[in-house]
Order: C-alpha cells, then sequence, then structure tokens
C-alpha cells in the first residue's frame, strides 16, 4: 500500500507548468491554482484538469461548465500566489488584466497560453474531480520563459540550450 505522503513527495519531483484555470457564469467568475493540466488529444482538442472537491470554488466550476487555462509566464508567480491563496474571488482578479475570448470564463491577458474550454465530461476520482475539457479557442503571447512547478517550489524554464555534437 502507496502511503499518501509518499506519493506526494514522489510527485514533487515531477516538473509541471504552472496554470490559473478560471471560471465564470451565473455563479461569478472564479479560479484556482493548477499544476495538474494536460494535453488528451488534438482531434478534438482536447485537455484534461484535474481540481480538489474540498475547493471553495469547485461547485462553481461543475455549474458554470466552462473555464480557461491560463499558462503562466515566469514574470507571473505573484499571480499564481494570489490565485492558491485564502484571497475572495473578488480580490484574486486583481492581480493580472483579465479579458474574454469565446465562453466568457476569464483570460489572462499576457499569459504564455490561453486555452478557452467548455467542460465536456467530469468524473470523479478519490478527492479530485477531472474534467475534461474542449478547447474552442487559443490565444498565445510571445513571452519565452514558462513558470513551473519542481520539488515545492517555483522555477522558470525556456532558455534554450544548443545541444553539442558527440565526438
Amino acid at each position: 500500500m502507496i502511503e499518501a505522503s509518499d506519493f506526494r513527495n514522489a510527485m514533487s519531483m515531477l516538473t509541471s507548468a504552472v496554470s490559473v484555470v478560471t471560471t465564470a457564469g451565473l455563479s461569478g467568475r472564479y479560479g484556482f491554482t493548477a499544476s495538474a493540466v494536460c494535453s488528451v488529444t488534438d482531434t478534438p482538442p482536447t485537455l484534461l484538469v484535474c481540481m480538489n472537491k474540498t475547493s471553495s470554488s469547485h461547485g462553481h466550476f461543475l455549474e458554470n461548465k466552462i473555464l480557461t487555462v491560463n499558462v503562466l509566464g515566469a514574470h507571473h508567480q505573484h499571480i499564481s500566489q494570489a490565485f492558491a491563496s485564502k484571497l475572495s474571488p473578488e480580490q484574486r482578479f486583481e492581480h493580472g488584466v483579465w479579458t474574454e475570448l469565446e465562453t466568457g470564463a476569464p483570460v489572462l491577458k499576457d499569459a504564455l497560453v490561453n486555452f478557452d474550454c467548455e467542460i465536456d465530461q467530469v468524473q470523479a476520482v478519490g478527492t479530485h474531480t477531472i474534467f475534461m475539457c474542449r478547447i474552442v479557442a487559443i490565444q498565445q503571447s510571445q513571452h519565452a520563459q514558462s513558470l513551473v512547478y519542481f520539488n515545492r517550489d517555483y522555477h522558470q524554464v525556456g532558455q534554450h540550450v544548443k545541444q553539442t555534437e558527440s565526438a
């Protein structure tokens, strides 16, 4: 039997992009910081987003049925921290410049990339909900540095390392 703490410690060694996942609708605007986001398929373009069921905004994502994955650049650490904090939803959105694409979910204007999505499927697994999200719009920026999470801390990646030829 694998202990939850052993699993969490092992997963801390898996480098993950940092995103702020947002939604909007009749119940208001909400968002959270996530590292559990990945591509599923390009036909149709689909992302998988995992969210803890105990999150205060969990029910709002289920109700709104839309979300945007805002992939953060290295200069967005403060936004990641705001959306991972105990700030109110309104206070979180005071950080950054927000706009919209197709669904109406909040889009961080200068994110590395924004994936605007409709939630197609919802699956409960243990402590989390998995959202299968069909991408309806994409917006990319020209930023070159990504914010990632590794070993329980923020790092930045994106500097190209030239490969050397072997002898």
